[in-house]
């Protein structure tokens, strides 16, 4: 999965000569927490809301929101931002681009395409919906956790057994993490299986694999 289908765009950005009131506004305004920094449409640096509550001083924690208003309105975005950010390109994968936020402990990327033009910004919190979006959480259904040999057989041993009792398979997540040497973990969320049905799928899945829960 790429980048450029995942992230948000057009990015709301702001002027490194505007005031870090300004970008207060658009921070609470589209309820974001990074803003990238444009000077004379090139992408020059990054602003959080954690540079703007620095920036703010003590008035904002003892409630004084005019003061800190006035204070943020004297301060220009060039003078608190970050330089140089760290950006992702178009045709970068998910994977890659957690990678870079956990290595540089950061919130959110700018996203450039090949001429270093912003074009997008994708975040922590974009990632954590996708992952919501693929394992299928929120909707009805069941996800059953099984543990496997690690052949390439297994995976279809499992889901053909499922699909015998009826159930519909949503999404299929894959990962040797945590599991026994020799073995693959298998997240598994199906629709459509009723009560009578999922007492003797358990019983079928528990002889051809370690089934460890299911929620």
């Amino acid at each position: 999965m790429l980048v450029m289908n995942w992230m948000r765009q057009p990015a709301i950005t702001i002027d490194a000569d505007d005031t870090a009131a300004d970008a207060a506004f658009l921070l609470q305004r589209h309820e974001i927490h990074m803003l990238p920094v444009m000077q004379k449409g090139a992408l020059v640096g990054i602003v959080t809301d954690r540079d703007i509550k620095i920036a703010s001083g003590p008035d904002v924690a003892s409630g004084n929101f005019e003061k800190a208003h006035d204070r943020l309105s004297e301060i220009s975005i060039k003078d608190i931002m970050t330089p140089d950010p760290v950006t992702v390109s178009l045709n970068f994968t998910l994977e890659e681009t957690v990678e870079k936020l956990l290595v540089h402990h950061i919130s959110g990327l700018p996203v450039v395409d090949r001429q270093q033009k912003l074009v997008g910004v994708i975040t922590r919190s974009d990632l954590f919906n996708l992952i919501l979006i693929l394992t299928g959480f929120g909707k009805k259904g069941l996800q059953f956790t099984v543990e496997v040999g690690d052949q390439p057989d297994r995976l279809m041993v499992v889901t053909d057994i499922m699909r015998d009792y009826g159930g519909r398979i949503s999404s299929i997540l894959s990962t040797n993490e945590r599991a026994d040497k020799g073995k693959r973990r298998l997240y598994i969320r199906v629709f459509d299986i009723d009560q009578p049905s999922l007492q003797h799928l358990k019983k079928t899945l528990k002889e051809k694999a370690s089934l460890l829960y299911i929620v």
